[in-house]
């Protein structure tokens, strides 16, 4: 999974021409360090959607635009509009129901 940023998430993210799923997290969340195998796997098994995480300590000013208050918390971006979010670690079953129009 690409790591983004503040200053490469509109173009990583919001104009990738491809559905997104952005991990919005922290180092020291270990929920948020639970969900990511599951994101990988779903990375490793869907070349048409990008995976990406973001460090919420290091990039405040996107988390704070798309409102993540918790995390772990998983948006998918499709042409460019957070479409499904996810709050909490969920197993991988939960994201692909919730991301299954995409998938």
């Amino acid at each position: 999974m690409l790591d983004v940023d503040d200053a490469t998430f509109e173009a990583d993210v919001l104009h990738a021409g491809r559905p997104v799923v952005v991990d919005f997290w922290a180092p020291w969340c270990g929920p948020c360090r639970a969900v990511t195998p599951a994101l990988e796997q779903l990375a490793e098994a869907n070349e048409n959607v990008g995976f990406v995480k973001l460090d919420i300590d290091e990039n405040p000013v996107t988390a704070s635009r798309y409102d993540v208050l918790s995390i772990p918390t998983v948006i998918l971006f499709v042409d460019g509009e957070a479409r499904e979010t996810v709050v909490g670690a969920r197993p991988r079953s939960y994201y692909e129901r919730a991301f299954a129009e995409w998938l």
